[in-house]
C-alpha cells in the first residue's frame, strides 16, 4: 500500500510517486481510467489517474481560460471540451492522451452565451448548450477533428435553463427551466442538428419546484429531474413515440430530520447587482444527479449540507426509495460514477480537495481518498480506456 502524508492543513494525501507507478503497473485493470476535474476560479483543469482501487494519483493542472466550469466528453473519448463563463463565452477542446491521459489544447470556438451546461448528442456531431442567465439553448457543430463551430441555432427559453441533453434514442432534448418551473421538450434532428418544439413544448412542474438537472435511465423508459430548490427527484416516464414526459413519482434526497429550507433562484455567475438580501444559508440547494451504470441506485448532491443523497430505483417503476445521506467535500456542485458503477469522484466549490468514494453493493458510499484541487472545484469527468 502506499504511504501516506499529510499536508499542513492535515489532509491526507497519496504519494505522488508511488500511486503513479500502481496506475502504471500491467495488472492494474485501472491504469488507463482517467479523472477531470475544472477549477472555476483558477481557470484550470485538474487530472488524475485513477487506480483499481479507487484511489488517484495526481497529475497536471492544465490552464484553459477563465471561469471554466461545464464539461463534458467526446464519444470516442479524444476530446474534452471546456466551457468557460467568462466573456468571451468560450468552448475549449482539449486532446486526451490514451495512455498518460494528459490533456493538450487544440482550438477554441465561441459560444452563445454564458453556459452552465453542455452536452453532446449520440452522434458527436453537436455541442448543446443551455445559459442560466441570458434564457436561451444552442447548438454548435463539432468536427471530426474536435474543433467547434460557432453557433449554428440559438433559442430564447424560459428563465434560468440550467441543463440540456437527448434521450438515449437521439430523437428528443430535455431543457429544465429552474426559474419558471417548467421542462422545455424538443425533438431534435440528428442529420442537422436542429431543434425543434415538441408538442407539447413544455411541461410545467409544481411551482417553486426548481428543475435543474436530469438523467435518463439506460431503457429510456424514465427521466430522472433534481429540484434545485427542493432536492427531490422527480421521476417521469418518457414515451417513446412522442419524446413526452409524464410525471411519475418524486422522492427527497434529504434526510427526514434536515431542517433545510425550500430554495430559490440565485444570481448567475457574473451577474451585476448584489446577492438577495435574505439570508440563505439555510436554503435548500441542490446541484447535480447520477445513475450507476446497471442503473440500480441514484445519487443527488446537496450544497447547503454538503451531502450526497443516495436512492434505490426500481427498473420497472421507476419509483425511488431513499436509503441516506454522505457527508462530502464543502458545497458538491459535480461528481462523477466511473463507467463500470465502482468509484465516485466528488468536487466541492468551497474545498481544496476532491473525495473518491467505493459504492458498495447497498448503494452505500465509503471513502477512498481525498486528493488536492483548484479553487472552485465544480464539474467532474472519467474517461476510462480498456
Amino acid at each position: 500500500m502506499a504511504r501516506q502524508y499529510r499536508t499542513r492543513k492535515g489532509i491526507a494525501v497519496a504519494a505522488f510517486a508511488s500511486l503513479t507507478a500502481a496506475a502504471l503497473s500491467g495488472g492494474n485493470v485501472a491504469a488507463k481510467t482517467f479523472v477531470y476535474v475544472s477549477n472555476a476560479d483558477d481557470g484550470d483543469v485538474s487530472t488524475y489517474t485513477m487506480n483499481a482501487d479507487g484511489s488517484l494519483a495526481p497529475g497536471a493542472r492544465v490552464k484553459v481560460a477563465g471561469t471554466v466550469m461545464p464539461m463534458t466528453v467526446s464519444n470516442d473519448r479524444k476530446f474534452l471540451f471546456v466551457a468557460s463563463r467568462a466573456k468571451p463565452f468560450s468552448v475549449h477542446t482539449l486532446a486526451i492522451d490514451a495512455n498518460t491521459g494528459a490533456l493538450t489544447p487544440v482550438s477554441s470556438a465561441p459560444l452563445a452565451e454564458s453556459f452552465p451546461y453542455i452536452s453532446l448528442d449520440k452522434t458527436g456531431k453537436y455541442l448543446l448548450g443551455a445559459s442560466y442567465g441570458a434564457h436561451l439553448v444552442s447548438v454548435n457543430a463539432v468536427g471530426a477533428d474536435g474543433k467547434v463551430s460557432e453557433p449554428q441555432q440559438v433559442i430564447p427559453i424560459g428563465r434560468n435553463a440550467h441543463s440540456i441533453r437527448v434521450d438515449e434514442t437521439n430523437q428528443y432534448v430535455f431543457v429544465p427551466s429552474l426559474g419558471n418551473d417548467q421542462i422545455f421538450q424538443f425533438r431534435f434532428d440528428p442529420a442537422t442538428g436542429r431543434l425543434a418544439s415538441n408538442t407539447p413544448a413544455v411541461f410545467l412542474m409544481n411551482m417553486n419546484t426548481g428543475p435543474r438537472h436530469f438523467i435518463t435511465s439506460a431503457d429510456n423508459k424514465f427521466v430522472y429531474v433534481l429540484s434545485e430548490f427542493l432536492a427531490t427527484v422527480t421521476t417521469f416516464a418518457l414515451d417513446a413515440k412522442t419524446g413526452t414526459l409524464t410525471q411519475v413519482s418524486s422522492a427527497s434526497a434529504l434526510p427526514p430530520d434536515s431542517k433545510l429550507q425550500p430554495g430559490a433562484a440565485r444570481l448567475p455567475v457574473g451577474a451585476p447587482g448584489s446577492p438577495p438580501p435574505r439570508n440563505l444559508d439555510n436554503d435548500i440547494w441542490a446541484a447535480d444527479l447520477h445513475l450507476t451504470p446497471n442503473g440500480k441506485y441514484l445519487y443527488a448532491s446537496e450544497r447547503t449540507s454538503s451531502t450526497i443523497g443516495a436512492f434505490a430505483v426500481d427498473g420497472a417503476t421507476g419509483k425511488l426509495t431513499y436509503l441516506g445521506s454522505t457527508p462530502t467535500e464543502k458545497q458538491p456542485r459535480g461528481f462523477r460514477i466511473d463507467k463500470a458503477g465502482k468509484y465516485m469522484v466528488v468536487s466541492g466549490e468551497k474545498s481544496e480537495t476532491v473525495s473518491t468514494y467505493s459504492i458498495q453493493d447497498n448503494g452505500s458510499l465509503q471513502a477512498v481518498g481525498k486528493y488536492p484541487v483548484g479553487k472552485g472545484a465544480n464539474w467532474v469527468e472519467i474517461v476510462s480506456f480498456d
